[in-house]
């Protein structure tokens, strides 16, 4: 049973909580809205699937002291925790219901997601659910790709899944500095991005956290991902403990949107639906980037 051990945040931003599992080991998730849509409209809830992480990106503070993967209850028991106290019946009516499996560890790495997505639109009636995974495309992991792509077909076509690829440069070479394990190549990606893809989905996303000194070319991204069926997801590199240490210095100023215009509309020039993601800045004081508050727990015992 997992037990709550800490709880932080604003009602009407975000909330990240903590939560021992039965071996001990602590679990960070967080549900958030966006600035000027009310819940009724847009919730987001992000879960863990890992205990801590074994990947270590220099952006990310949930790598280190990995203990393995969550089952596929204790990923859901998360959101139960979010989902039960508002809507205890499990009728979520909400128009656009994300859950995002992104928190702390990827979830490609373990195959319980694959059961926690078949298992929600059994456990929630939720019209506007629509799950996100978010995915450095770790290698070896072929049969779940090849299984989640049979999820989304079966659970959640016509735009209810989103797919992201969390890419960050457009060079092959300077991504194993920002992604230090052995994941799929760019053309891997985009071979099982135009096969998932179809008329009426969410375009893939390929996510830039865009950090100063590492390549953003348009023109290169084409030589792999086509614009029919992948968007670009621009966003900030997040202050967090690892970026920090790292000395990772964002490309994009959260205070000041207008530095990525440029970015924005060369990215846009080459054929892609771009979006600029600059989540509320409050969120950097409540601690709900990936994993810093779960660390803090454990130091604190």
């Amino acid at each position: 049973m997992l037990e709550v051990v800490h709880e932080q945040g604003d009602e009407a931003v975000a909330l990240v909580r903590v939560g021992r599992l039965n071996d001990g080991s602590l679990v960070e998730f967080a549900e958030s809205l966006q600035a000027g849509v009310p819940r009724e409209r847009k919730w987001v809830l992000i879960v863990s699937t890992l205990k801590g992480c074994p990947v270590g990106c220099p952006i990310c503070d949930a790598g280190g002291a990995y203990r393995g993967k969550l089952t596929a209850t204790e990923i859901l028991e998360q959101i139960d925790v979010m989902v039960r106290p508002r809507f205890p019946g499990g009728c979520i009516p909400v128009g656009k219901l994300k859950i995002q499996f992104a928190r702390m560890g990827d979830p490609v790495l373990n195959d319980a997601v694959l059961d926690v997505l078949e298992e929600l639109p059994r456990r929630y009636d939720a019209p506007g659910l629509m799950p996100c995974i978010s995915t450095i495309a770790p290698a070896g992991r072929d049969a779940f790709f090849q299984r989640l792509s049979g999820i989304k077909r079966a659970l959640y076509r016509g735009g209810r899944f989103q797919m992201q690829f969390s890419v960050h440069t457009t060079s092959p070479e300077a991504r194993r500095t920002l992604v230090p394990a052995r994941t799929w190549s760019f053309e891997q990606m985009a071979d099982y991005g135009r096969l998932f893809y179809e008329p009426g989905d969410r375009k893939v996303a390929l996510n830039f956290a865009a950090a100063k000194g590492f390549p953003m070319e348009p023109a290169e991204l084409r030589r792999w991902f086509s614009p029919e069926c992948f968007a670009v997801k621009l966003t900030p590199v997040n202050p967090t403990g690892a970026s920090v240490r790292s000395g990772l210095v964002s490309l994009i100023d959260p205070l000041r949107p207008e530095t990525c215009a440029d970015l924005r509309e060369r990215f846009a020039a080459a054929g892609y639906e771009t979006i600029v993601s600059i989540g509320d800045l409050s969120e950097n004081r409540i601690g709900s980037n990936c994993g810093m508050l779960a660390r803090a727990a454990g130091a604190r015992g």
